[in-house]
């Protein structure tokens, strides 16, 4: 687990290996949520970078006979 410090301003620096990990890159956007004392930042993809991730999907689902 690595830890970061907030700066004066707010700041918080993302350690390097998590950059590189999840591919941040500069002026990247996120999301921030806070759940309960939890902060979370997801990060905003680009929905055209998006097109294939659920590439070999089961799409066959069982339906309830009145929505065939």
């Amino acid at each position: 687990m690595t830890t970061v410090t907030i700066s004066t301003k707010y700041q918080v620096v993302i350690p390097k290996e998590i950059r590189d990990k999840i591919q941040i890159t500069p002026g990247q956007k996120f999301q921030m949520i806070q759940i309960d004392n939890r902060i979370e930042l997801i990060p905003i993809k680009d929905i055209k970078k998006s097109r294939g991730f659920l590439k070999g999907m089961d799409t066959n689902i069982k339906r309830e006979a009145d929505r065939l």
